[in-house]
């Protein structure tokens, strides 16, 4: 049986999330390094683990692409 594919537009709206997920990611981390409050920080660090875990659970899609095959 055939593996399920993505259509061309799910795969590019899946590297537009990836993508807006990466900037905040980064700006997150940045933004640590300049933050004095240490709650704020906390909030942060919770932000970045979870980007990362939105991250990771999308990046198996782009195995479902049409542009890999």
């Amino acid at each position: 049986m055939d593996k399920e594919m993505l259509a061309l537009h799910e795969t590019l709206e899946t590297h537009e999330i990836i993508n807006f997920k990466t900037v905040c990611l980064l700006r997150s981390k940045l933004m640590q390094g300049i933050c004095f409050n240490n709650e704020l920080k906390e909030l942060m660090e919770k932000d970045v683990k979870q980007t990362i875990q939105d991250i990771n659970e999308l990046l198996p899609f782009y195995k479902q692409s049409q542009l890999l095959h």
